[in-house]
């Protein structure tokens, strides 16, 4: 049986704000499943959701008196980061580490395997806190850099600069953006980050 949410409520969950009291015959209901599924470097110890909650699972640890006793698993608070991603904190090797949300749902429900930044995870709506799973896709890196900056050209790897009144034209290569030129004309600036690519293909 699935939760019955408003979508002024589930509007609220994604955001991580809590409106449990709001009801009004505006809104219609609509119905999620909540599905659970292994982290996979956390395999049996935490779980992340399709939601984008994460809980830790039951589990025997050792007592000072001997013996085993039982820790209960409960869903985990997140933490924000600077970048404005949620995440929560794990322990490695004895090391604390921050992982994102959006990469731990990707991890569960579409196979994505971290790999620096050849290959990340964006949201379809730039929304940070919407951690849905339908709201993710991974996506190259130059692509995530186009999605972010597009909307001042039609053309990938070009963009306004209104400092010079003119079309700059960019490449993401190693994990840095590589300048290309301003030109006069859009197209030109197009042109310009064809051939780059091109170049690299080759």
């Amino acid at each position: 049986m699935g939760i019955v949410w408003s979508n002024y409520q589930m509007k609220a969950y994604v955001t991580g704000v809590a409106h449990s009291t709001f009801q009004s015959h505006k809104f219609k209901t609509v119905t999620m499943q909540e599905i659970w599924k292994d982290i996979p470097v956390f395999d049996g110890m935490y779980q992340v959701s399709n939601l984008g909650r994460v809980k830790s699972l039951d589990r025997y640890v050792n007592h000072y008196a001997g013996g085993k006793r039982i820790i209960k698993g409960r869903i985990r608070k997140y933490s924000i980061d600077k970048r404005g991603y949620t995440g929560y904190i794990f322990s490695i090797k004895q090391k604390n580490r921050f992982i994102s949300t959006h990469v731990l749902v990707a991890m569960s429900f579409l196979n994505h395997k971290p790999n620096g930044f050849k290959y990340v995870v964006h949201h379809k709506d730039n929304n940070k806190s919407n951690n849905n799973v339908n709201n993710l896709e991974v996506i190259t890196m130059r692509e995530n850099v186009y999605t972010h900056n597009k909307g001042t050209s039609k053309y990938k790897g070009v963009s306004w600069d209104k400092q010079h009144n003119k079309w700059a034209s960019f490449i993401y290569i190693k994990n840095k953006n590589k300048y290309l030129g301003r030109f006069k004309n859009e197209y030109e600036a197009h042109i310009a980050y064809q051939k780059e690519l091109k170049n690299l293909l080759l």
